[in-house]
């Protein structure tokens, strides 16, 4: 072999720098939401519900204002009052509030995590299909079954006293029309964003910290303890609550998607309406 064909040491082309030639890995996941982010998010949810209602209680002022300007400051408050008061105008604010907090609510969270969106186990938010429809089927009955079987619980707690939510109470007063768009808001709107703000958001936070009990018990009594308000903290709903929410995180961490706990929670809150509608028209007849 003729050894000056043999290049020498010298004449090699130098090695790449270390780092490289490191091997990366598979790509990390994208990282959960922190738990404080994700009770901001609920936290955010409600206090927009207020803030917006605040508003449109001084809009409603205002006009009434401009329209009677004769009139003293204490007229023009009780005014305001008595309209604020009716049945329509306050189930027409819940109408109006709670999309319009939804759509911020959800655009934020969208924004500030938008690779686990569609991702469908947590740290994932779950927006896409489940892994087999069948759980489309096992949702809706979840939704049918979990009402009355909580309410015997509820009932069986409070000893004969009445259960009901402000919602409820508004929309036994209001007219059909303003019913009928109560029961599209609480049946659509309302689900889709709780289900995205607890089974998804705060679960995945949850689960980020905690073993998967620990963090589905977090998630259930969260859920609970946020509604009572609603309630009028009557501890007895608290069971009921928490029965759905149950079902609800089972839905989500078997699925592998938020919608089956989205239907759920809708066919749930349906379930509720129509009996509401129900005792309304026997009560009316």
């Amino acid at each position: 072999m003729n050894s000056a064909s043999i290049t020498s040491p010298a004449e090699l082309p130098p090695l790449p720098p270390p780092a490289a030639r490191i091997d990366n890995g598979p790509p990390q996941l994208p990282q959960a939401p922190g738990l404080w982010s994700a009770v901001g998010m609920i936290a955010l949810y409600f206090l927009l519900q207020l803030a917006l209602s605040v508003a449109g209680g001084f809009m409603v002022g205002l006009v009434v204002g401009l329209k009677h300007m004769g009139e003293t400051g204490a007229r023009i408050r009780q005014q305001v009052s008595a309209i604020m008061q009716q049945p329509d105008a306050l189930t027409l604010m819940v109408v109006l509030t709670v999309p319009l907090a939804a759509l911020v609510v959800m655009t934020v969270v969208r924004r500030n995590w938008p690779r686990l969106w569609t991702q469908a186990y947590p740290p994932g938010f779950g927006m896409r299909r489940p892994v087999t429809p069948a759980f489309f089927v096992i949702a809706a009955t979840v939704g049918l079954l979990v009402p009355p079987l909580g309410g015997l619980i509820t009932q069986w707690l409070a000893h004969g006293q009445q259960v009901t939510q402000n919602v409820a109470q508004m929309g036994q007063s209001a007219t059909p029309a303003m019913r009928a768009l109560l029961l599209v808001v609480v049946v659509s709107v309302g689900p889709l964003v709780e289900e995205l703000l607890f089974r998804g958001v705060l679960l995945s936070a949850l689960l980020r910290r905690f073993p998967t009990a620990w963090s589905v018990a977090a998630c259930v009594l969260l859920f609970g303890l946020v509604h009572l308000p609603g309630l009028h903290f009557r501890w007895y709903a608290l069971p009921d609550l928490m029965l759905l929410a149950l079902a609800l995180c089972w839905l989500r961490l078997k699925s592998g998607s938020l919608w089956p706990s989205v239907l759920a929670h809708g066919v749930n809150n349906l379930v509720a309406m129509v009996a509401l509608f129900v005792t309304v028209a026997h009560h009316h007849t």
